[in-house]
């Protein structure tokens, strides 16, 4: 809690933000990252000095506020005088703290305890600045319990697979981890629930509220809340450290390397796509069907089949061929003299160069399996034969095929077949007879 009375700063905000012409007013909203960018237009000027509070807080708005006035500039008497207290205020406070954190390590280091066995703390001038709704994540990590009003914001720089655990009654549960970071600290969540997985986006930022904390961490329930929000600037270092709380990055090692590995061993690739398979079912171990799709990459020493299950599939989605990808944290997989990789629960596929829709011309050289609904053919494409996917009535109408009876049949009967196309990853988006 603040000992500077808000109204009465409130009061000397309002005055100096009056005495801003508009080029000055919108050169300041510049410096307060933290106000959205939607209430930083004309209609919300009446209100800024509450919305400005409420983002950063007493204290951190009379500092925010200081040093965009010096940044404009405006370091005139009737900008400066009515905001001088409140910064000597401020400044006072903390030189007082920090004579008191100095008697604190003096004490500590007479009593023969260094103070660096002392609990550390992860306070910045930014987490100073946090609004007063709002939990810090460094406090978070600080405190004994979550409480129900508790609110912390922050990034999602890294999302674990998902992972199931069966209950008492043997139900079968979904969950996954989320590393969090915000200016102050990052820290690793459970997050429980198989619909928050395709909500919550790695890259994106979240409020999260009604968090619990048991001794095994902070965990998302059915009960919390979990929204979107805007986002702000975060420390590079503190980002990094995010990035190894779910999973390590195994380094990026050759394709040759990683296929004279031993088996079971983890690495990571890269390379350009040469092939992409439709998703399929496979049986497994447990005598189950699991979800497979597998494509080639390829880069200058060999190529490998990499080989992603059940929601690691959902990754491939706007996959291409011709993409430059690196796919991390893969497990090799020996079968006689056959090596491929496999996704884990911690797999991501990172694109460094997109392809995107490509224009192609191509010639159908085999079916794989026809329905009505859609076909999956072999098509030579650059002196390779890839497997593609196109919509039945899109085929039938370009070749002139009706869908019925025996379609494929039908449709062998006249291979091969040469056409131009619109391509996105292995999906036909447009095709025509060449």
């Amino acid at each position: 809690m603040s000992d500077i009375p808000e109204e009465e700063w409130k009061s000397c905000l309002t005055s100096i933000l009056e005495e801003l012409d508009t080029p000055q007013y919108n050169k300041m909203l510049e410096y307060l990252p933290k106000i959205p960018k939607r209430q930083k237009s004309e209609k919300f000027r009446e209100k800024m000095p509450q919305k400005i509070i409420e983002h950063y807080g007493v204290e951190g708005s009379i500092s925010a506020i200081s040093d965009a006035m010096d940044k404009i500039p405006r370091k005139d008497p009737r900008i400066q005088d009515p905001l001088r207290p409140f910064v000597d205020k401020l400044r006072n406070k903390h030189e007082n703290n920090s004579k008191g954190k100095k008697r604190k390590r003096d004490q500590l280091e007479e009593e023969g305890r260094p103070a660096a066995d002392q609990k550390k703390s992860c306070h910045t001038d930014k987490e100073r600045n946090t609004p007063l709704w709002k939990k810090s994540i460094c406090d978070l990590k600080s405190s004994s319990e979550v409480l129900d009003t508790d609110v912390i914001a922050g990034k999602v720089v890294q999302k674990s697979g998902l992972r199931t655990y069966q209950t008492k009654e043997q139900e079968k549960k979904f969950f996954f981890y989320l590393a969090v970071v915000d200016e102050t600290a990052s820290i690793k969540v459970m997050v429980y629930g198989k619909m928050r997985y395709s909500q919550i986006k790695e890259g994106k930022f979240y409020l999260f509220r009604k968090l619990i904390r048991d001794d095994n961490g902070v965990k998302v329930t059915a009960q919390s809340k979990v929204s979107d929000t805007n986002s702000v600037e975060i420390p590079e270092k503190l980002e990094m450290e995010a990035r190894t709380l779910i999973h390590s990055e195994r380094p990026v090692c050759s394709i040759s390397e990683a296929k004279s590995s031993d088996d079971k061993t983890e690495v990571s690739v890269e390379g350009t796509v040469t092939e992409i398979d439709p998703i399929e079912q496979v049986k497994v171990q447990s005598k189950e069907r699991k979800k497979r799709q597998s494509f080639k990459l390829k880069d200058d020493t060999d190529s490998i089949t990499i080989c992603m299950w059940g929601e690691e599939t959902k990754q491939c989605k706007g996959l291409s061929v011709g993409d430059v990808i690196k796919v991390t944290n893969m497990k090799i997989n020996k079968y006689y003299e056959t090596v491929s990789l496999n996704s884990t629960g911690f797999t991501q596929i990172h694109k460094v160069q997109s392809t995107g829709i490509q224009n192609v011309s191509f010639e159908i050289v085999g079916i794989i399996k026809a329905t009505k609904k859609e076909t999956h053919l072999e098509a030579c494409f650059n002196q390779h034969v890839h497997t593609f996917v196109v919509a039945s009535p899109l085929l039938a109408k370009a070749f002139g095929f009706k869908l019925e009876g025996d379609y494929k049949e039908l449709f062998l009967g006249e291979l091969p077949f040469s056409a131009d196309a619109v391509i996105k990853g292995n999906k036909i988006e447009k095709i025509q007879a060449a």
